[in-house]
């Protein structure tokens, strides 16, 4: 005689592993995950990028010398940082190192613009006198030239009026001229130029590295 057995339980189903419990998806998700991320870094970049045009177009500006007008203050192959802003809030002052737009008629691609040193401002009268440069009939000092007497040239005939053989500079105006005064075209050559013509203030010497700082 036999005794019948209870039939056993049935076994409970394995629990899936995490590599069976949607498998597919994690793989998406980790897909996804990555393209959040570029995504992220793009928009990023794409700001900075934006911001660096921006501060750029109306903030600084970076310039290349090309030419030895303002030897030995900046030689060829120098880069300089230029404030494009400043000269809205205040004048320019004299010995200031301005960038400007070449004014008409001066030879050269009109699109390059010259940097120039301002030596007189508005209302004042310049003149040279035995190669120095008098300013309201006292003589400037000028530390950046490698030697005094050294300044030659007659007053343009686009100065607004002559004192005694100097130039009156006309309101708005500055007279610039390079630091290497043997070899510039300036306002000896073009006149006093008007101050709307002026992009900015170098400031900055970028390059070469072991000449960076201050101008």
């Amino acid at each position: 005689m036999s005794i019948d057995q209870p039939e056993e339980a049935a076994s409970p189903a394995a629990a899936p592993t995490r590599e069976e419990v949607g498998g597919g998806d994690a793989d998406g998700e980790r897909r996804k995950s990555t393209a959040r991320v570029v995504a992220e870094w793009t928009v990023v970049l794409a700001g900075a990028l934006a911001l660096a045009l921006v501060l750029r177009a109306v903030l600084f500006q970076a310039y290349y010398i090309r030419f030895t007008s303002m030897e030995p203050t900046l030689n060829n192959g120098d880069r300089v940082l230029v404030n494009k802003l400043g000269y809205d809030v205040h004048d320019a002052n004299r010995g200031d190192l301005v960038v400007f737009e070449r004014p008409p008629g001066v030879s050269g691609r009109q699109e390059d613009d010259l940097i120039k040193r301002v030596i007189a401002l508005p209302g004042e009268v310049i003149k040279f006198v035995e190669g120095d440069v008098y300013i309201d009939g006292r003589r400037l000092h000028e530390p950046y030239l490698e030697s005094s007497g050294i300044t030659t040239g007659r007053m343009p005939s686009e100065c607004e009026a002559f004192q005694d053989g100097g130039c009156l500079i006309g309101a708005g105006e500055v007279f610039v001229m390079g630091d290497n005064r043997a070899n510039s075209t300036d306002s000896r050559a073009f006149g006093p130029i008007s101050g709307d013509l002026i992009v900015g203030h170098a400031f900055l010497r970028l390059w070469p590295v072991t000449d960076f700082g201050r101008l």
